[in-house]
């Protein structure tokens, strides 16, 4: 299984890729519940961390809360236990 900093890669710079098809799920430290982020809101990958488009703003949410990738709906990436 590949890691999840290489799927980001892939999505973000793949050309056969297409963001749109992507959503990634990811646990909010205050909230305890997964947040959606649609793979056409993240802008790069910087280091250990997404950088994401939230509300005209950025945002950096590191790549270890990321529990689960959908393309299409269908999970094609979930973190080990």
């Amino acid at each position: 299984m590949k890691t999840i900093k290489d799927l980001i890669n892939r999505i973000l710079w793949d050309k056969k890729e297409d963001k749109e098809d992507y959503s990634l799920f990811y646990i909010d430290r205050i909230t305890k519940k997964d947040v959606e982020i649609k793979g056409r809101d993240i802008k790069r990958a910087e280091g250990s961390f997404i950088i994401v488009a939230r509300d005209g703003e950025e945002a950096e949410i590191p790549m270890h809360r990321i529990r689960a990738v959908k393309k299409k709906g269908m999970v094609v990436w979930v973190r080990g236990k």
